[in-house]
């Protein structure tokens, strides 16, 4: 009879008849729950050993108390009832702590399946750039910042009055035929035609109709016109115009500004001139050249041939610009006798163009990784 079975049977059925055979009988099951209890590895397992040791109706503590304890004659009585209390303070603490051996594995195995393995590599999320465009609108409005100018934006869609006629182009001026471009169709009975702006100019009128002098401030924007789109031409572009009013500004100041900033955006080297030109909003107008930035000024490419960029002249041209014609400080109320001031407008793409050698304006509107990944 094996000690998993004696539990089942009366003490007299045992062969049991005096006390100093009880202490052998419970060690022997001691050790056969704890046999059992040593390979409970699972809650599952640690539950069926739970069952059959602590079970109220069927557990062998209780078939030891029925047919051990309580059918003992009184010379046994006392010893069977300490043997068993032993025995039963064994097998719940060595079952909580099986219990609790389980769920620290279990806890254990849990954080093995879901731990982050810092040594493997990660996921390589692609890092987007600014636009090339943007790029070089950043350097641009850092320089004139540095030098005391403010940058300040205004809408894409104008009214004649600011687009034209505020800046000294009236409604019949011939200029206006390379300017107008898209109007907006508006319902019957709207007090103003609209359109798309053609330059960011209307923006300065609308600051001087704001501030009162000194004003530094340069225009960045998204400009509109009716070019058929080629290399070089676009119907939207980018811009930015520039003003500077105040007492006593002379030609001297203007040209020292231009120079300035030529020589921070393309480099020291390189050399500018002013030739005389026409705009309706300037007085003297002017249009600045700089030294070809492929050939050096030299007009003659690296081949020995002659430089496809300056078509052999050295120089390029950059951008217009002029002293304000007193006409204009008429819209905004301002005295032309006491002040006065100078105005320029650059195009952005074309800027972008001459420094990163990139010869079709297309490009920049295209979306082609391929080409803006050539600029991070």
């Amino acid at each position: 009879m094996t000690a998993a079975n004696k539990p089942a049977h009366k003490l007299s059925d045992l062969g049991v008849s005096q006390p100093d055979q009880i202490a052998p009988l419970f060690a022997e099951v001691g050790a056969c729950f704890d046999s059992e209890s040593s390979s409970a590895h699972d809650e599952g397992s640690w539950k069926l050993i739970r069952d059959a040791w602590l079970g109220r109706k069927s557990g062998v503590l209780t078939l030891i108390t029925d047919n051990w304890l309580k059918p003992a004659p009184p010379e046994l009585k006392r010893v069977v009832g300490q043997e068993l209390n032993r025995l039963r303070a064994h097998v719940e603490s060595q079952i909580e702590s099986r219990r609790v051996a389980i769920e620290a594995g279990a806890d254990e195995a849990a954080l093995a399946r879901e731990r982050i393995d810092l040594s493997l590599p990660g996921v390589v999320r692609p890092i987007g750039s600014h636009h090339l465009i943007r790029q070089v609108l950043q350097q641009i409005e850092d320089i004139f910042v540095s030098i005391g100018f403010s940058v300040v934006e205004g809408p894409e869609i104008e009214t004649p009055y600011y687009n034209f006629e505020a800046l000294n182009i009236p409604e019949f001026h011939p200029v206006r035929d390379d300017m107008d471009t898209f109007y907006l169709e508006l319902p019957k009975g709207a007090p103003s035609p609209l359109l798309l702006r053609t330059h960011t100019s209307p923006m300065q009128i609308r600051t001087m109709e704001k501030r009162q002098p000194p004003v530094r401030v340069i225009v960045p924007g998204k400009v509109y016109r009716r070019d058929n789109p080629d290399a070089t031409h676009s119907f939207i572009f980018h811009q930015v115009e520039g003003l500077a009013v105040d007492t006593d500004i002379t030609f001297c100041d203007f040209t020292g500004t231009i120079e300035y900033f030529v020589k921070q955006f393309f480099g020291a080297g390189v050399k500018a001139r002013f030739r005389p030109s026409y705009f309706p909003f300037t007085e003297p107008s002017v249009e600045f050249d700089v030294t070809c930035v492929f050939c050096g000024g030299t007009g003659t490419s690296a081949g020995g041939g002659t430089c496809s960029k300056c078509k052999g002249a050295g120089w390029i041209e950059l951008f217009g610009a002029g002293m304000v014609d007193p006409a204009v400080y008429g819209f905004v109320n301002y005295d032309p006798k006491k002040v006065s001031g100078f105005a320029f407008g650059m195009g952005i793409d074309r800027l972008a163009m001459l420094k990163y050698g990139i010869d079709d304006i297309q490009v920049f509107f295209q979306n082609d990784l391929r080409f803006l990944r050539q600029f991070p």
